[in-house]
C-alpha cells in the first residue's frame, strides 16, 4: 500500500469537511420554506396584513439564509483557500 503523504491526509480531510459543512444548506432551505409557508397561511387567513406578514417574512429569510451563507462560506475557505495546507 502507498504511503499516503500529509498535505493529501489534510486535502482529503478538508473535501470531507466541506461536505459537512454544506449539511448547514439543508437547514436553510427548510427554514425558507417553512417561512414562506406560514407567511402564506398567515396571509390567507388575514389578507389585510399581508404588507406586514410579508416585511417580516423577508426578515425572517435573510436570518435564516445567513445560515445557509456561513456553511457555504467555509466550503468554499476548506476546499479553495486551505488554512490547514501550511501547518506541515
Amino acid at each position: 500500500m502507498a504511503q499516503i503523504t500529509p498535505q493529501a491526509f489534510i486535502l482529503g480531510l478538508s473535501a470531507i469537511g466541506a461536505g459537512l459543512a454544506m449539511i448547514g444548506v439543508i437547514g436553510a432551505g427548510i427554514g425558507v420554506g417553512f417561512t414562506s409557508g406560514k407567511a402564506v397561511e398567515g396571509i390567507a387567513r388575514q389578507p389585510e396584513a399581508q404588507g406586514d406578514i410579508m416585511k417580516i417574512m423577508f426578515i425572517g429569510m435573510a436570518v435564516t439564509e445567513t445560515t445557509g451563507l456561513f456553511a457555504f462560506i467555509v466550503a468554499i475557505i476548506l476546499m479553495y483557500a486551505n488554512p490547514f495546507i501550511n501547518l506541515i
